[in-house]
């Protein structure tokens, strides 16, 4: 037998024994010793929910544990939403919970019985003691490792606290199905996460933000006035039963992320290498996956390294795949607030996709009756998907929700845009989507980001960008044009992106402004030249003279860009501007000039044509924008007459960390939007059809602005429609694609089927 012999596991929860219970299954041979500070029968938690997925592997790599955990199992498919007196349950969800005490009883036994050395009561040595007798150690010891933290150097961990507060409790009834019940009280909202994990008892989480924590007076040391006061808040959920503890005390979720997972021969799983948030059940499914998975790859690689090397490599994108789920799950509870005057079944349909891992064409799958109602509240007439409801802004109606982003193409020659543009965005209109949008167009030369930018400050430009609308109109009747409208502040006279995104120009490079004299990137970009009155009042008419032309070349939406670090970002931002006068300091102050541009804009700009406003609502670095300071600016642009925000993040400063993912700016928008019911554009990798679906359905976003799958598929609209098998006016083909409209077949598909089988 080869790999490691004498092994060590610090950590006797689900994640140590399943990990130690493996390895000594595959070497009988191996010396493994377990450390647990505390009894046998003591835990902290009652019921654990598994997926499929994990029993799955489990019955592969050990058909012992999985018997005995099928027999304890508790199953149910319906999850209850209960909300200012209404109960709306979605079936077809399928999970499968037991009791943690049970659980690990279980793996007691099969650990015990394979030849694991127990050592329960007994603090395990430190883990650089460990190492240097064994040939691996473990370190399974929780979201308070003490290995991770004597090994802070190596692992690099990161450790983030969060904004509510949860407790743990239990109820001596089963409840029928997964119930979330919303309590609106005197404090503030407080949310219940309960289900059943045996026959006869519940887990129970009552979860509040902090401010309603302290309020309603559970900052008092008393667990069992804890334990009694949050009964009768959740009465009803409860039948009048009593909740009770198990030691239970109010905790604040802590999310774990390290930067590596090993330190020699030391390897941490479960909780001690990450954590995901309780609202989407899957601590104990991660720590008995990393278990699995460490013990394949130490039984398939050659040496340890290898081993985990490989463990890691396998384990972390599903690990950042899970926490960014978590984080979705965990912030939505946490704004839990905001979304409480929604329709009762848009509320609960918000509440199941919270985490976008449950989509509006899953719903459709797993209760097509739930998700039609959902769909009926919405407003959607029969058989249009939410995507192809029309949408009204001022006395603009758009035919659906899909927009083009704005896209800098950088290929136009002195601000004027040509053939190259002409078919870029006629193919997007004619490709189906409600709006498009064109890139960013400047009010300036001095305003361009390259050379290849295009402008709307000379005659010249304004005739080629009225080329393109008359296009647009023409040849896609019902499809609207937009203009973005920007300056690119201190981020300009740089190369094309495909030449060197950011970096100067080689010659030829024009003057820069900004808010203040500082450089994108230091010591590379140009130092700006910061406005003086002079200079802002020019900006201004600058502003103004370029709506005045986008009016006459027939756009039919304005949106002035705010966002990414441009110039009128820079005003808003406090990592880029320092200014010390008027415009300068507080929020209401970085505000004045942009709301400046804006009501010089919008003076001109038709009344019945909507005009928006993007914005970058984090900056993605410390001391940067917020997303409370994005609710105030875009709470300031509405009052100003702003008719949408466009809500997109970052790109102000040059050492930004964004949060990539899958939809993963749309948070920001929903918060603007259920803060201040004001319509929303969200942005920001909404990838598919189903994507865009499940945004509008819960109320997060009222249009959905997509580039990379625009640029990937001009008629990326139009063939949402097809696959959705929509045909209505939501999504017209015109008259010359027609014929196309039909998926091509690939191959035969007519061949005579067998009509016997012979065994």
């Amino acid at each position: 037998m080869t790999g490691p012999q004498r092994i060590a596991v610090i950590g006797g929860g689900p994640g140590g024994l399943y990990a130690a219970a493996l390895l000594k299954r595959l070497g009988p041979a191996r010396d493994i010793t377990l450390w647990e500070r505390n009894a046998p029968d003591d835990t902290f938690g009652f019921g654990v929910v598994l997926s499929d997925e994990t029993l799955g592997g489990i019955e592969h790599a050990d058909p012992v544990v999985h018997r005995a955990l099928q027999r304890e199992f508790v199953r149910w498919d319906d999850i209850d939403i209960v909300h200012r007196g209404h109960t709306q349950t979605s079936g077809g969800h399928g999970f499968a919970a037991l009791g943690r005490r049970r659980l690990l009883e279980i793996l007691h036994e099969r650990c015990a019985g394979l030849g694991v050395d127990l050592r329960f009561r007994t603090q395990a040595p430190p883990a650089a003691e460990l190492a240097a007798t064994h040939d691996l150690v473990i370190a399974a010891d929780g979201v308070h490792s003490a290995t991770r933290d004597a090994h802070e150097d190596s692992f690099r961990p990161r450790i983030t606290g969060h904004r509510c507060r949860y407790i743990w409790l239990a109820a001596d009834f089963a409840l029928d199905a997964f119930r979330f019940e919303i309590a609106e009280t005197a404090y503030g909202v407080m949310q219940l996460h309960a289900y059943p994990f045996s026959q006869h008892a519940s887990t129970v989480i009552v979860e509040m933000r902090e401010e309603v924590w302290r309020a309603a007076g559970f900052d008092v040391p008393d667990p069992a006035e804890s334990v009694g006061q949050c009964a009768k808040i959740f009465a009803n959920a409860l039948g009048h039963r009593p909740l009770r503890s198990n030691n239970s005390a109010w905790l604040t979720f802590r999310t774990v992320v390290n930067d590596h997972w090993s330190h020699g021969n030391t390897v941490l799983i479960g909780d001690a290498a990450h954590t995901a948030h309780f609202s989407i059940g899957s601590g104990t499914k991660l720590a008995v996956e990393d278990a699995l998975a460490l013990a394949a790859c130490v039984e398939e690689q050659p040496s340890l390294p290898a081993a985990l090397a490989a463990y890691e490599s396998e384990r972390r994108p599903v690990v950042e795949s899970t926490q960014r789920a978590a984080a979705a799950s965990l912030r939505w509870f946490e704004e839990l607030g905001t979304y409480v005057d929604q329709p009762p079944r848009q509320f609960a349909f918000n509440l199941l996709t919270r985490s976008r891992r449950v989509t509006h064409d899953n719903l459709r799958l797993r209760d097509p009756a739930f998700t039609a109602g959902v769909e009926e509240e919405f407003g959607c007439p029969p058989g249009t998907p939410p995507m192809f409801t029309p949408l009204r802004l001022r006395g603009l109606e758009l035919r659906n929700r899909v927009v083009v982003s704005p896209m800098d193409m950088y290929s136009a020659t002195d601000g004027v845009p040509g053939d190259f543009h002409l078919v870029h965005l006629g193919a997007r209109a004619l490709g189906g989507a409600g709006l498009v949008m064109t890139e960013m167009v400047c009010v300036s030369p001095e305003g361009r980001i390259t050379p290849g930018c295009t402008g709307l400050y000379t005659d010249e430009q304004a005739a080629a960008w009225t080329r393109v609308t008359d296009f647009v109109h023409t040849a896609s009747p019902g499809t609207a044009i937009g203009v973005q409208l920007g300056h690119s502040g201190r981020k300009g006279s740089t190369r094309l992106m495909w030449e060197g995104i950011d970096q100067p120009l080689d010659h030829g490079n024009w003057p820069v402004t900004a808010a203040s004299p500082l450089p994108y990137a230091p010591a590379v970009s140009q130092v700006p030249h910061a406005l003086d009155r002079a200079g802002l009042d020019e900006v201004r008419e600058q502003f103004a003279a370029a709506a005045r032309r986008a009016n006459a070349c027939g756009f039919d939406l304005l949106e002035l860009h705010c966002a990414h670090g441009y110039l009128l970002s820079g005003f808003l931002s406090p990592l880029t501007n320092r200014r010390t006068d008027a415009y300068g300091g507080p929020l209401a102050h970085r505000l004045r000039f942009p709301l400046e541009v804006f009501d010089a804009v919008r003076e001109l700009w038709p009344d019945d044509r909507p005009m928006t406003v993007r914005i970058s609502a984090t900056d993605w670095a410390e001391g940067g924008t917020t997303a409370e300071d994005a609710v105030e600016i875009a709470r300031a642009f509405v009052a100003h007459g702003a008719d949408a925000i466009d809500v997109s993040t970052g790109q102000v400063v040059p050492g930004e960390r964004p949060e990539y993912g899958r939809s993963y700016q749309t948070p920001y928008a929903d918060r603007i939007r259920n803060t201040l019911c004001v319509p929303v554009i969200a942005v920001g990798a909404i990838s598919s059809w189903d994507d865009v679906n499940s945004l509008l359905l819960a109320g997060r976003a009222d249009l959905c602005a997509l580039a990379r799958p625009h640029l990937y598929d001009p008629h990326w609209t139009l063939h949402a429609a097809a696959e959705q098998g929509y045909t209505g006016p939501g999504a017209p083909w015109p008259l010359p694609y027609r014929a196309g409209s039909r998926t091509p077949p690939t191959g035969r598909t007519d061949a005579p089927k067998p009509r016997l089988s012979l065994g």
